[in-house]
């Protein structure tokens, strides 16, 4: 069944010219995007577009759909605006907070659309660690914050996944096996390790202490990725880390699933001190509505 999102997604595709850039606008996979263009054809019978090599080009028929859908999607867009001029949310300021590395990668498609959906809303995004987000929702300092591995009860928008992955420099004996064979939690217990934390209570020592394991081998601990990952790379130790957060290209280290796998998970929540506004009322309907037409693991970077 087609939704909104659906023809977001074929105007997206047809402005890029790539599914791919099309895809990373709206925060999901180019699988996925892939799989929600091949449904839309299925749905509408016809070929809207013909996927070349390093190119998406429009049929003809499809120039005569994408006309159309252009004028649904502004049309529609302008009924929200008017649905939230007559609810007194249509103008207003959200604070939301999270911790650094979600800037980069979950947060830029989501607020992205909001704002074309809600452009008199302004929100005012936040960096601090995960501890200072969950202090600044308690006290009410911001309205929104993106927590991690959010409890239902906090009645979280869930924004997606990242799995963790160990980062093994190229000559140690672990970068041996296949690209493909997992690392277990106690094969990196013994050996020199680098704990990289990205500002957040949930990192590579504590997974192994969850696990019912203990690093013997502490060589350093550092908040910065970057850091942790030049570490690795000059055969200091190796570290577990998000895989959000590795670099495009990790040459200097191999790069391993955890096995079993670990994930953090990411989910939108309003402070506890005070009822949400409308504005922030407005940005978790968003949320909430995007997750659920998107219905794909936006934020699981296995892709």
């Amino acid at each position: 069944m087609m939704n909104l999102m659906h023809w977001k997604l074929l105007v997206a595709v047809a402005d890029a010219g790539n599914v791919s850039r099309a895809a990373e606008a709206f925060g999901i996979t180019q699988s996925g995007a892939s799989q929600a263009i091949s449904q839309m054809e299925a749905a509408l019978g016809v070929k809207v577009f013909v996927r070349e090599r390093t190119h998406t080009c429009v049929t003809a028929l499809g120039e005569q759909v994408l006309v159309r859908a252009r004028r649904m999607v502004a049309e529609l867009e302008s009924i929200q605006h008017l649905v939230d001029a007559s609810r007194g949310c249509h103008l207003g300021r959200v604070r939301l907070a999270t911790f650094p590395s979600l800037f980069a990668s979950l947060l830029p498609p989501l607020l992205q659309a909001f704002k074309r959906m809600h452009p008199g809303i302004e929100v005012i995004c936040l960096e601090g660690t995960d501890e200072e987000v969950e202090s600044w929702l308690a006290s009410g300092a911001t309205d929104l914050g993106v927590v991690m591995n959010p409890l239902p009860s906090r009645d979280p928008v869930m924004l997606g996944r990242d799995r963790w992955v160990a980062a093994i420099p190229l000559d140690h004996p672990l970068a041996r096996r296949g690209s493909l064979s997992p690392v277990e939690l106690a094969e990196l217990v013994d050996e020199p390790f680098i704990v990289a934390t990205g500002g957040c209570h949930v990192h590579g020592q504590s997974l192994v202490q969850q696990a019912g394991l203990h690093l013997s081998n502490v060589r350093l601990t550092v908040r910065d990725w970057r850091t942790a990952f030049a570490l690795v790379g000059e055969g200091m130790g190796v570290s577990i880390v998000p895989a959000s957060t590795l670099p495009k290209d990790p040459r200097a280290m191999r790069v391993y699933d955890l096995h079993p796998p670990i994930y953090r998970r990411f989910g939108l929540v309003s402070a506890s001190a005070n009822p949400p506004s409308p504005a922030a009322q407005a940005l978790l309907k968003h949320g909430h509505k995007a997750m659920g037409e998107v219905g794909l693991d936006v934020a699981d970077h296995t892709a």
